[in-house]
Formats: C-alpha cells, sequence, structure tokens
C-alpha cells in the first residue's frame, strides 16, 4: 500500500509538471511567433506606409496612436478593442483567446499584433485530458501488478509464519519450508531453521541436564534413605556412628555437585570480564605441591613464570579441576607446564593414563560425560569438573583442547589471555 501511494504521488507530480513546461513551451513559441511577426510587419509598415495595415486578412492588426486613436486596421481587428501593453498579453476576440503583443512605430505609434492562440488551448487540454485518463490507469496497473507480485513474494513467508505459529516447545523438532526461489526469502527460511536447530539443540541439552541431574541427586539421597531405613528398621544392624558417616559423605557429594551446578549455571549467565592480574604459574605450583602431598608423582619443571588475566577464584578451580582429573587417571606420572607468548599463556596437565579416544576429546568437556563409569562413581565424580574447566576458560576469553599425552595419556592445554 505505502509503494502504491509512493508512486501515485510521482505519477501526479510528473504529469503536473509535465504539463507546466508543455504550457510554458507552447506560451513561448507562441509569443516567439507574434514577436517576429509584429516585427516583420513594422519593418514594412515604415517602408510601405500604414496602408500595409489595411491589406492584411485573416490577421488581427492595429496601428494606434498616442491618444488611442486607431490609425489603421486590418479586416479582422476592425471596430475591435485591442489592448495596449509592453509585454505580451491574452485578450478575448469573438470569444476566441488572442496573444497581444506590441511594436513601436515612428511619430508615436504603436503597431499591435494579435495572434489566435485557441490551437495552442485545445493542444494544452488535449494533453490535460490524456494525463487525467492516463494517470489514474497507470496507478491502477502499477498497484494491480504490485499487489500480484508481492502477494506472490509473500506467499512463501506465510506459509513461513504459520509453520512457526504452531512450533511449540514441545515441537522444536519442526522445520519451516524453504521455498525453491534461492532469494531472500529462501534465506530467511534457512536461517530460520538454523535458529530452530539451535534451539532444539538447546532445549535437549537442558532436558539431558536436567534429568542428569536428577539422577546424580538422586543417588546419595537414595543411598542416605537406604541406610536410615535400616537403621530405623534393624538399628543392631547399624550404629549411629556408621549411619552419621554415610549420611556425611553422602552429604559432601552432594554439596560438590550442587556447588558445581551453581559454578555452572553462574558461568553461562556471567559475561566475559577482563578480571585482575593472576600468577598462573604459582596455581600450578601449589597443585603440583598438593598432589605430591598426596603421594602421585607430579613434574613440575616446565612451570614458568606467566602471568594472566582473569577471577583468581575461578582460575585456581580451573587448575584444580585438571590437577585432579590427572591424578584420577594417571598410572605414576603427571606433568604440570606453563608457558608465556608474547600475549597469552598456556597451561599444560597431562598424565600416563590410557587416555581419551579421538572421538571423544570433544564430548568429555560436556556436562555428565563419564567414559569410565563405574570409576568415576567410586571417586564421587559427576562427570562435571571437565565441564567446569571449558566454562571458566571460556569466560576468561581462552580456550581448553585435549590432545595425547608424551606417555599416551591425556594431555589438556589451556590457553588463557596474557595480562597487559
Amino acid at each position: 500500500m505505502a509503494a502504491t501511494l509512493v508512486v501515485a504521488a510521482v505519477l501526479i507530480a510528473g504529469a503536473v509538471g509535465f504539463f507546466q513546461v508543455l504550457r510554458t513551451s507552447v506560451s513561448a513559441a507562441s509569443e516567439r511567433a507574434a514577436t517576429i511577426r509584429s516585427e516583420e510587419l513594422a519593418d514594412r509598415i515604415e517602408a510601405e506606409g500604414s496602408g500595409v495595415v489595411t491589406g492584411l486578412d485573416d490577421e488581427i492588426v492595429q496601428i494606434v496612436a498616442a491618444d488611442g486613436r486607431v490609425v489603421a486596421a486590418s479586416e479582422e481587428a476592425e471596430g475591435e478593442g485591442v489592448p495596449l501593453s509592453d509585454d505580451p498579453i491574452v485578450a478575448p476576440i469573438d470569444d476566441d483567446p488572442v496573444l497581444f503583443v506590441s511594436e513601436d512605430l515612428d511619430d508615436d505609434l504603436v503597431l499591435v499584433v494579435g495572434v489566435p492562440i485557441d490551437d495552442d488551448t485545445e493542444t494544452l487540454g488535449t494533453v490535460a485530458l490524456l494525463l487525467a485518463i492516463a494517470v489514474p490507469l497507470i496507478l491502477g496497473l502499477v498497484a494491480a501488478t504490485t499487489w500480484f507480485v508481492v502477494g506472490r513474494a509473500l506467499r512463501p513467508v506465510a506459509r513461513i509464519q504459520a509453520q512457526v505459529a504452531g512450533i511449540t516447545a514441545d515441537r522444536l523438532e519442526q522445520r519451516v519450508p524453504v521455498p525453491d526461489s534461492g532469494d531472500e526469502i529462501a534465506a530467511l527460511a534457512v536461517t530460520m531453521n538454523g535458529m530452530l536447530d539451535r534451539l532444539d539443540a538447546s532445549a535437549q541439552a537442558q532436558r539431558r541436564f536436567i534429568s542428569d541431574a536428577s539422577h546424580e541427586l538422586r543417588s546419595p539421597l537414595s543411598t542416605i534413605r537406604q541406610h536410615a531405613e535400616l537403621a530405623q528398621t534393624h538399628p543392631q544392624a547399624m550404629s549411629m556412628a556408621d549411619l552419621a558417616e554415610v549420611v556425611h559423605d553422602e552429604g559432601l557429594r552432594m554439596q560438590g555437585l550442587v556447588d558445581a551446578l551453581l559454578l555452572l549455571a553462574r558461568l553461562d549467565e556471567a559475561p566475559a570480564t577482563s578480571g585482575r592480574p593472576v600468577d598462573l604459574d604459582d596455581l600450578a605450583l601449589a597443585e603440583a605441591t598438593r598432589l605430591r602431598a598426596a603421594g602421585h608423582q607430579v613434574d613440575a619443571a616446565g612451570v614458568g613464570a606467566a602471568r594472566v588475566q582473569g577471577d583468581p577464584r575461578l582460575l585456581a578451580q580451573l587448575v584444580r579441576n585438571l590437577a585432579d582429573n590427572a591424578a584420577r587417571h594417571a598410572r605414576g606420572r603427571i606433568a604440570i607446564s606453563v608457558e608465556q607468548h608474547g600475549s597469552h599463556a598456556t597451561l599444560t596437565v597431562e598424565d600416563d593414563g590410557d587416555g581419551v579416544p579421538v572421538a571423544d576429546r570433544d564430548r568429555v568437556f560436556d556436562r555428565f560425560v563419564r567414559l569410565d563409569e563405574a570409576r568415576a562413581r567410586d571417586d564421587g565424580g559427576a562427570g562435571l569438573g571437565l565441564a567446569i574447566v571449558r566454562g571458566i576458560a571460556t569466560s576468561s576469553r581462552g580456550d581448553v583442547t585435549l590432545d595425547e599425552s608424551r606417555w599416551g595419556g591425556a594431555r589438556f592445554t589451556v590457553t588463557l589471555p596474557a595480562a597487559s
């Protein structure tokens, strides 16, 4: 509708402008013709006298004295009052429009020549009529064409709109139809399907997350309940000290799981911040000392000075999670190294364990993923440690990768921006 109004305004303005230009051009042509004729007659009158005027046929010509007296007149101008003016002027003669021009003669006489312009008026009227008929016809044609073309072009949009209106949270697997036109509407449909793919993947991940979290929380609760029921039903089979130990251990397990979930939620919601300078080598050496105290063989010779930008508490959690993961899977050797190269610093933690298959090296960073299910549950792990590592690295504007260590185990490499 708006496009049609714009076209209408342009057509009307163009028609009015064209008519004005045409009328000006026609009037100018008539004035030039009358002026040329008056100059020719003035020359003849000066050469032959005023009798030239009386011998003219089919022309409106008069010689007028200064007092308004008509000295000579052509047959067509006899008895007619013609206007005197220095500028061309239009006046009616026998109800027909005539253009009059004046030319000064000797002895204070004025030559007045009239040129009929009824043909010009008729021409302009015909043009105005044609414009009055053509403009509405063109507007109608443009409106019909616009309605047809736009309607045909927007028909796929209507189908997309109808399809999207029927997509709900439990029907995210549906997709909008992609037309074969290959135009912007097809690109819109492809983009919308991509958005639906991401929403579907996010919804599925959220459902898996809720299911896994519920399962992990149900396990310690079930253990506490079973032991409490056993102590209640058979007091002689379990002492209060044994029950307290079970409740304490399972409570710690639940607390660790809840803390990890809260940390992951905070990492998902909080934008990346610049933090403050943190000595990454100090964090790495502290973890190496802790693992040695627990009886692990740790090589920290590759730890060099490096200062990164981030949250000290979160970065300490990142290093600890990688150290605990290496200690859990190592057979006997663990290596921790820190290096700084220009604007980035790298932390590497590797072990001599069984390693991670290539197909699973990206999946291990997902939440609740445990490649060694039995051992992870025995250790109290919920498959969130490496997910937290990636979340912290991402929130610190860094990255973490996994490949094979020098001993065939796993090697985690964290890249973080160095402090300026």
